[in-house]
């Protein structure tokens, strides 16, 4: 079993798929804390969130979720607990769903609902839709919403388990600066509520990151640049190193910016 001290842990994880994709990682995620991962195109990113949620086994190390170890445990029961927001998951909504059967949708670990959606079920959707800002999109379908607001509708849809672990992966692709400062300050609400559910955001841009995230991980090409408080992770330094450009990062009223 893992270390109940840890919401997750990974020890010397390696992945392999023709080379070398992730490169003995070490990384714990504590009760409390919210990561942001940074690190640009092919370091790795992705591939570690799919090892969290079982779709990318690994070639060698371990991986533990909320106490359980990867190989030890049903990993299919253990998605139901970690939340996903990604853009596989919005490419695979049909256009004509409705925002309700979307939101109802993750408690059933269903895209694409067919089942009878019941008075509960949907007095919890609507809710967790009207905490997110988007209960007016009751009645209305997937095709005819904005980028913004299908990632709201995805994090409600999470949000219909017993969740313990809400993984966002880019969600603020696509959005335009207003859109992304609204979602960002959803996202700031969600973590100020519900503060027992540790938020992991991966992102490429520093501007992202908001006051909720306490703690960073920066890859390159496989490997760790830098994990830990954001204090000390997140500078100047790493990303330099991370991006192999010279970067200047600046903080001001609790935001990030970087110049090359």
């Amino acid at each position: 079993m893992g270390d109940p001290e840890y919401i997750l842990s990974v020890n010397r994880l390696t992945i392999e798929r023709d080379k070398a994709i992730l490169n003995e990682v070490d990384w714990t995620v504590r009760h409390g804390e919210n990561w942001v991962i940074l690190g640009p195109n092919g370091s790795g990113k992705t591939s570690l969130l799919k090892s969290l949620v079982g779709y990318f086994p690994p070639t060698s190390g371990s991986i533990s979720v909320l106490g359980k170890t990867y190989g030890r445990n049903n990993w299919n029961h253990l998605r139901l607990r970690v939340g996903l927001v990604s853009s596989s998951i919005q490419q695979r909504i049909k256009e004509n769903e409705p925002a309700v059967d979307v939101v109802v949708s993750g408690k059933y670990a269903q895209v694409n609902y067919w089942g009878r959606i019941f008075k509960k079920d949907k007095e919890r959707a609507l809710e967790l839709m009207d905490q997110l800002g988007c209960r007016y999109l009751e009645g209305k379908t997937w095709i005819t919403f904005s980028q913004g607001e299908k990632q709201r509708l995805l994090i409600a849809r999470s949000l219909m388990t017993k969740l313990e672990i809400l993984i966002l992966d880019e969600p603020c692709a696509g959005l335009d600066p207003v859109a992304r400062e609204h979602f960002l300050e959803t996202i700031d609400q969600l973590a100020t509520n519900r503060p027992d559910l540790p938020i992991i955001l991966v992102t490429h841009h520093v501007e992202e990151i908001t006051p909720a995230f306490s703690h960073a991980l920066i890859l390159k090409q496989g490997e760790v640049i830098s994990a830990g408080p954001i204090k000390k992770a997140l500078s100047s330094t790493h990303l330099s190193d991370a991006f192999s450009t010279p970067i200047r990062l600046r903080k001001s009223g609790g935001r990030y910016t970087l110049s090359l």
